[in-house]
């Protein structure tokens, strides 16, 4: 009977119930009628000994390093400086938005807080410049992803903490899928800019102005390289390394640029705290959704049925891909890897795939799940931003989420394209 938990999970779904209560109450309901009280208990339980746990304090400290940057002002001279290298190209500002959501993925690895950051900032400017207000929210929300798979990456993080992976090995396999996501989004805007016509942002910067916005932007650029320098370079933990992104990103903003006032402090540690509450009530949430997972033995029967249908690792990670983007049509990245990651990991690892390259290829497929209709929590944000409507975004979205489709194939049938770096730096066979 315990296996009908993960139904009765999407029918609480498609009725409005908020995931939080949805990932309770399904397997809840199921133990109390299979007269199981004592299971409920530990269901609960299981909520907070799903948060308390170090390598999670990394994704609070993370958010509030982000939240800092874009008070700061620091959000600003990213896209400066992005613009100053590319706004002289045709859909100069359609560049510059993806160029500033590779450079903030280094920054925050929130694709909520990209959406947000660059969205306020960018859509109002493309808008006046003769773009669409569709198109501008739709480039935002499509490249908005590139967020969690260049490092620091909040739901890497949650993989590695569910899964018992290296964080560091996580990270640096997110960089080149990170990087192509970008340039295949540049490759259809230039396309799409040939072919509409669309307006140059701004005339081509001399050396001398890229030079300077160069300078504007070299302090926080530097944040990347500090947090995963210091990773690699064994100085600090992952979770040190984002509280260190918080120091770094106080002092920058109060002392260095002083973009940054100490009246502002209580918001933004109000704003990072609510989301990091959200998203750590989701973690304790699917942990303990786990627990069910693992009563119902459902994951022997998912993988029996799996191997049922071919025993070729090819065929099954096709079959996974499309299973993953249709999972990220409905549920937040987090609480879809917690939830499947321990069913689906071990399944391939025995056919031999890499538990990095797998790791990639399941954290890539739903992080882009955040951009795709209907439920794509990005659309949500960037119709918020852009007062635009979803169905609109969802529909001008659509070239762009077919580049980052290719992308995830090309990272799952390559695997090179994810593992060389991790291989070249010892994190991986």
């Amino acid at each position: 009977m315990l296996v009908w938990f993960l139904p009765l999970f999407l029918v609480f779904l498609l009725i409005g119930f908020p995931v939080f209560f949805g990932l309770l109450a399904a397997p809840g309901l199921l133990l109390w009628l299979n007269g199981q009280e004592k299971d409920i208990t530990l269901l609960y339980r299981n909520v907070y000994n799903g948060m308390d746990s170090f390598p999670l304090m990394a994704i609070p400290f993370f958010m509030l390093a982000g939240e800092l940057m874009n008070k700061g002002g620091i959000t600003l001279r990213l896209v400066e400086f992005s613009q100053a290298m590319m706004g002289h190209l045709r859909g100069g500002l359609a560049h510059v938005n993806v160029l500033s959501s590779m450079l903030f993925a280094g920054l925050s690895g929130s694709a909520v807080a990209d959406t947000s950051a660059l969205g306020s900032m960018l859509i109002p400017a493309m808008e006046k410049q003769g773009y669409t207000r569709r198109f501008a929210a739709a480039i935002t929300a499509a490249s908005s992803v590139i967020g969690p798979i260049i490092p620091p990456s909040g739901i890497m993080i949650i993989y590695a903490y569910v899964m018992g992976e290296s964080v560091a090995a996580l990270f640096l396999a997110g960089i080149v899928p990170g990087v192509m996501v970008g340039i295949g989004l540049m490759l259809m805007v230039k396309f799409m800019a040939d072919k509409y016509d669309f307006p140059i942002a701004s005339r081509k910067a001399t050396w001398h102005e890229r030079g300077q916005a160069s300078l504007k932007a070299f302090f926080p650029l530097l944040t990347p390289v500090i947090i995963l320098g210091g990773i690699l370079g064994g100085i600090f933990t992952p979770t040190e390394a984002a509280a260190v992104a918080v120091a770094y990103a106080l002092f920058i903003g109060l002392f260095v640029l002083k973009t940054l006032r100490v009246s502002e402090l209580p918001e933004v540690l109000n704003r990072a705290g609510i989301t990091s509450a959200v998203v750590l009530l989701l973690v304790g949430a699917a942990m303990a959704f786990k627990t069910v997972v693992s009563l119902s033995h459902a994951p022997e029967h998912l993988a029996a049925f799996i191997l049922s249908l071919s025993e070729n690792p090819l065929i099954l990670l096709f079959l996974i891909n499309l299973l993953l983007f249709i999972v990220g049509m409905f549920l937040d990245a987090g609480p879809a890897i917690i939830i499947l990651g321990p069913i689906l990991g071990p399944i391939f690892l025995n056919l031999g795939v890499d538990p990095i390259h797998f790791a990639i290829i399941m954290s890539v497929n739903l992080t882009i799940g955040l951009a795709t209709p209907p439920m794509g929590l990005v659309l949500f944000v960037a119709a918020s931003v852009s007062k635009e409507r979803v169905e609109t975004i969802a529909k001008a979205i659509l070239p762009f989420l077919a580049v980052e489709i290719l992308v995830i194939f090309l990272v799952t049938y390559i695997p090179a394209i994810s593992m060389t770096i991790p291989r070249l730096t010892g994190f991986a066979d």
